[in-house]
């Protein structure tokens, strides 16, 4: 996976690159699904989610230049597999989860194979503000801008690496630094198609019908 479609589409973070090599990414998904778990696509996870495709992992992981001291905030957990990666470049990862029983999933996945992330269950356009600040905001879903508990929880030059734009609509991977006057400023690393971050401070939930 990794020489095959990461290295030759430009994953140069050699960190990145041992990580994605150490995390069996076969026991993050279905056993069904295991036989293609190392193929470069998103699969689904169930309550209408996904494992993002392996290259969007590593992509987003480099972009978001993590140090061995950083605190991250992994914001959509879904099966953990982004933040057992994140978790063997960071001193700390919290990762929130809005769909409780991914959250429980995950965190027994991530406990058996034992990587230390701190699995909740919440708001993730609210952050975690107990965790904060963080150095480092990932986000497995698309929203409208980067909400603004986000902005209150990032660390003085920390990066954020979402996607942003409309859910079915156009969307791109981006990438924010924090500068020292508080302002961000973004690059553009592409178009992606991600499921919508739903919360307070992104896309409404819709009210369920029954």
């Amino acid at each position: 996976m990794v020489e095959r479609q990461l290295v030759p589409r430009g994953i140069e973070d050699q960190r990145v690159l041992d990580a994605m090599r150490r995390v069996p990414r076969h026991l993050f998904v279905e056993p069904s699904a295991a036989p293609y778990a190392y193929e470069d696509h998103p699969m689904p996870i169930g309550d209408g989610q996904t494992i993002s495709q392996p290259y969007i992992v590593a992509l987003m992981l480099q972009a978001a230049r993590i140090g061995p001291e950083d605190v991250v905030l992994d914001v959509g957990t879904g099966s953990g597999y982004a933040a057992a990666v994140a978790s063997l470049l960071a001193h700390r990862v919290v990762s929130i989860e809005r769909h409780p029983g991914l959250a429980v999933g995950a965190a027994a996945t991530l406990d058996a194979l034992g990587y230390r992330v701190e699995v909740v269950t919440g708001d993730g356009t609210l952050g975690w503000p107990s965790g904060a600040p963080y150095d480092v905001i990932l986000a497995a879903a698309t929203g409208p801008a980067v909400p603004d508990a986000w902005l209150a929880q990032l660390a003085p030059g920390g990066r954020v690496v979402m996607p942003v734009g409309r859910p079915g609509g156009a969307q791109h991977l981006a990438a924010f630094t924090r500068g020292d006057d508080g302002s961000l400023h973004e690059t553009n690393l592409g178009g992606v198609a991600f499921v919508p971050l739903l919360g307070e401070q992104g896309w409404p939930v819709r009210p369920s019908r029954g």
